[in-house]
Formats: C-alpha cells, sequence, structure tokens
C-alpha cells in the first residue's frame, strides 16, 4: 500500500488539531496537480524542522485548483484559518496580495486524526532536509512498514455508509476501499461532496448548463441526512434552480429529464423561465456512470418531495 507523507504547516495543524474536523483542505498557494497516491490513501503529516515529527493525516479524496472563495464557501474554517480574511492573508504570503481570489491546490481530505503530542511520531529514518514538499513510502518496504505501523494505533474508526470497521485492526478491509470504492462507501464531509458534485458536472448547472461558478450549488437529491455525501446523490443546480428543487417544485425523473411544478405559476403567476425545462433531458450529466445520479434517490424526490 502507498501512502505520503507531506511537509506540513505547523500552525495550519495547531488550528485544525484543535477543532477536530471530519474533513480539511490541505492547500498549497501554487496549485498543480497531485497524484502521488490513489484516492483512499492515507496522506500524512509531517511538520517542519525543528517540529520533525509526524503528527497525524488524513485519507485523500480529490486534488483541485480552485479559486479561492469557492474554497472558503465549501471548507471554511476546515482550510485551516478562523476568517477568509486570515486566509487570503496567508496565501498573500506565498503569492502576493494583489489577486482579490487567486487559485489555490486544494488536496481534499477525509477523515483527518491527529496524533497526541506526546505521541508524535519521529520522521521516517531516510526522510531528508532537501525534501520540502513530501514523499510517497509503500508498505512492502522497510521504512515504509516502520512508519505505517506507527501510524495505524492511531488511525480512525472507519465511518462506512452502512457499516462501522475499525481501520487500526481490520487492514484487508480499508484496502479494499481504494479508488473509486472509497467514494462510494466511505461517509464523505459536505466541502468534500460541494467539490466533486462540482467536478463531475463540469462546473455547469444540470438542467440550464450555466457556467458561472459564484451561482452554482451542489444540492443533495436525497437530503444530507436522510440520503449519502455521494456524487450519485447530486446535482449541480444554479441557485435558483436549487432552491426550487428543495421546495418540491422542479424535479428531475429516473430516466433523467426535468419535471415543473404546475404550482409555480399558481402560486407566483409566473415561472415562464422555468416552464421551459420541462420534459428537457439534463442538460450535463456526469460521464462517469457511477456519479451520474441515482434512480433509487430521484425516484424519492419525485415521490416524496415533488409538488406535481
Amino acid at each position: 500500500m502507498k501512502f505520503w507523507v507531506g511537509v506540513t504547516d505547523n500552525d495550519w495543524f495547531d488550528f485544525l488539531a484543535n477543532s477536530g474536523p471530519d474533513e480539511v483542505n490541505f492547500w498549497r498557494p501554487g496549485g498543480g496537480g497531485f497524484d502521488a497516491i490513489d484516492v483512499g490513501a492515507p496522506f500524512l503529516f509531517k511538520l517542519h524542522s525543528p517540529q520533525n515529527y509526524i503528527v497525524g493525516g488524513g485519507f485523500f479524496v480529490r486534488a483541485e485548483r480552485l479559486p479561492l472563495s469557492l474554497a472558503w464557501e465549501a471548507f471554511g474554517p476546515k482550510n485551516g484559518a478562523p476568517t477568509l480574511a486570515v486566509l487570503h492573508s496567508l496565501i498573500g504570503e506565498f503569492v502576493g496580495g494583489g489577486d482579490a481570489d487567486p487559485d489555490i491546490g486544494c488536496i481534499i481530505l477525509n477523515q483527518p486524526f491527529f496524533i497526541p503530542r506526546s505521541n508524535w511520531l519521529p520522521a521516517p529514518r531516510n526522510w531528508r532536509r532537501q525534501i520540502v514538499v513530501g514523499k510517497t513510502y509503500d508498505t512492502d518496504e522497510e521504512v515504509g512498514a516502520e512508519v505505517w505501523e506507527g501510524v495505524r494505533p492511531w488511525l480512525p474508526v472507519f465511518e462506512s455508509v452502512g457499516t462501522s470497521t475499525d481501520f487500526a485492526v481490520n487492514q484487508g478491509e480499508r484496502e479494499r476501499l481504494y479508488g473509486k470504492e472509497y467514494l462510494h462507501r466511505s461517509r464523505l464531509g459536505q466541502g468534500a461532496f460541494r467539490i466533486l458534485v462540482t467536478d463531475a458536472y463540469q462546473k455547469r448547472c444540470a438542467i440550464s448548463g450555466e457556467r458561472t461558478l459564484p451561482v452554482l450549488q451542489a444540492s443533495h437529491i436525497k437530503p444530507y441526512g436522510k440520503g449519502p455525501n455521494r456524487v450519485d446523490n447530486g446535482l449541480l443546480l444554479r441557485s435558483d434552480l436549487h432552491i426550487l428543487f428543495d421546495k418540491g417544485l422542479v424535479t428531475v425523473t429516473p430516466d433523467l429529464r426535468v419535471h415543473v411544478s404546475d404550482r409555480i405559476k399558481e402560486r407566483y403567476l409566473n415561472g415562464r423561465d422555468y416552464y421551459r425545462h420541462r420534459g428537457q433531458e439534463l442538460t450535463v450529466v456526469p460521464g462517469t456512470p457511477g456519479d451520474q445520479p441515482n434512480p433509487e434517490f430521484l425516484r424519492w424526490h419525485n415521490e416524496t418531495v415533488f409538488l406535481g
């Protein structure tokens, strides 16, 4: 099993360790991709020198380049800062403060864990001072196995959709979750849900095709708490369509066609812009079949929420 040990800002770690979030955004001011490990693989935190310790980690969900404003809307203080202004100031130290909404690299990590200070683990014995970003390790190799054995007692209980499996004791189950399986079975946070849905719909409204990112919202088909934070339980919708969808005035049928309730006209004596979508197929559908709206969730919305 491959995992990543990433050089971590000490203040970022301290802020998040005190709040214990369910997900974090490990941001990088310059952006760029990250493909060193598979989806669901561990991403460990190693503090800057002189605190050369592994102090926690999380599980890799996605790497994206996002506008700072969207990163804040999705993750808020889970970015490792108390306010957007503070986060902008931190990023400005690296890229200059001239851009009001710079793009940043976002490595989205699920189920983060933070090791108590008295139990921090020494950096891997082959770690070099010249490493400024991070390094991949493998449990099939001697040093990687040493690091992993030290980390395993601190791994969180695996909160899966429909199950509860201890990461620390059921290693075989843990490794089977890598790749797309992790996204479908693990309990993802709200921020990860928003970013994954936004990406799956190519940053376009599923109904209207609108591309203006600030007005696009990740909508749950079956509300969170009743349905999972999974891409197949999501639709990317323009904000007004999102409101109408949640109120049952718009729905999507299991065959991916839009239905608009007569009650818009009855109640508000208007709705022409919405009725033009009536009966149309979704304008944007995720290319990955497993990300497409789940017919079971759509059927629930049609039967339970939609005011036909």
